[in-house]
């Protein structure tokens, strides 16, 4: 593991095992109800060097002002005020830090997310703002690594989406009634098994995906798992062709679902995770923000077997450097209030 990212990881780790810091999401609400404690937490998340740089210009010439918890630049070019916000997925926001802490903690471990309505209601913010800002932090929860899976590997796709009875009249004319595959999304998941032994848990990166064909399923393998690896894959033949870089075990599931260790069913678990989350607390997802959602349910995979207060920690690290307008999340080519020819998600998810 890389220098730099031990170094964070021993950061994090510090912060969340500090005595003082919040074990549980009632701690939390009274812990950054505080005004100096959410600021203090965010210097720490920001700066954890202890040094205070401006976000604009990386000069560490600055002056408090307390009573506007923001800094003066004292940089001859810049000048310019900046905040704990500048810079990250909460810039512009009004929105205090009590409440985006508040609904971060909430989120990122809540096993089968959090709605905006829910989040409208416990904070106190519109649920428009609620949506908003859910939709930021699951960007900080984004979990983006260069680091390809080696070992034994999983792989399989699943279809996203309501039937064509629920979808938006103008969305249904080409879309044919009932289930199927017309009108869904694709999306694949890419599992690395874990080791009992060694006390390392599964590993999994999913994605949406333009198609079945050989060319997608096999380049996101390639993309993201090491060659000579084991891939284990039902019989689609988009997977046909891998076994000159891989061993390549298929599964056929008209026979069974599991045969000697070769199965596909630990990441196929991860997508009734992901469904029940769409059918039981987001009701409606719009095809231009799937990703995001899958990005969350990774996250909390992935970080399944942290404790609250650490998944809360590392969920913050993630907010720097991004940044999400209104304008983009809403941004739309057809007037429906999304991109491209995918309908709203509802419920019967397949």
């Amino acid at each position: 593991m890389p220098i730099i990212r031990v170094m964070e990881n021993e950061v994090k780790q510090s912060i969340a095992d500090s005595k003082e810091f919040p074990k549980t999401l009632q701690e939390a609400i009274v812990f950054f109800a505080n005004p100096d404690n959410a600021l203090n937490f965010m210097i720490e998340i920001r700066w954890p060097d202890g040094v205070i740089t401006c976000p604009r210009c990386g000069s560490d010439r600055h002056t408090f002002i307390s009573t506007r918890r923001t800094w003066q630049c004292k940089d001859k070019a810049c000048k310019k005020m900046f905040t704990v916000k500048l810079g990250t997925v909460m810039e512009d926001s009004p929105i205090g830090l009590d409440k985006w802490l508040a609904a971060m903690w909430m989120i990122c471990n809540a096993k089968n997310g959090v709605s905006s309505y829910e989040i409208h209601r416990a904070i106190g913010i519109t649920q428009k703002s609620a949506w908003f800002l859910l939709h930021r932090i699951r960007l900080a929860m984004q979990q983006g690594s260069f680091e390809k899976m080696s070992g034994q590997i999983e792989t399989d796709e699943s279809f996203i989406g309501g039937k064509a009875k629920n979808m938006h009249k103008e969305r249904r004319e080409n879309l044919i009634k009932g289930r199927g595959a017309v009108g869904k999304a694709i999306v694949m998941g890419i599992l690395e098994r874990g080791d009992k032994e060694a006390g390392k848990a599964s590993q999994i990166k999913a994605a949406v995906i333009a198609d079945r064909s050989a060319e997608t399923l096999q380049s996101q393998v390639r993309e993201n798992v090491e060659v000579g690896s084991q891939v284990m894959t039902d019989e689609w033949t988009g997977y046909e062709g891998l076994s000159g870089d891989y061993v390549h075990s298929v599964i056929n599931h008209s026979v069974k679902y599991a045969q000697d260790g070769i199965t596909t069913n630990h990441v196929e678990n991860f997508w009734t995770l992901f469904k029940r989350c769409i059918k039981g607390t987001y009701v409606s997802v719009e095809a231009d923000h799937l990703q995001a959602y899958l990005d969350e349910e990774m996250f909390r995979f992935n970080e399944r077997k942290g404790k609250d207060k650490h998944r809360f920690v590392k969920t913050a690290f993630g907010i720097e450097g991004k940044r999400l307008t209104y304008k983009q999340l809403t941004a739309t080519e057809d007037g429906l209030g999304r991109r491209g020819n995918m309908p709203a998600f509802k419920k019967d998810a397949e």
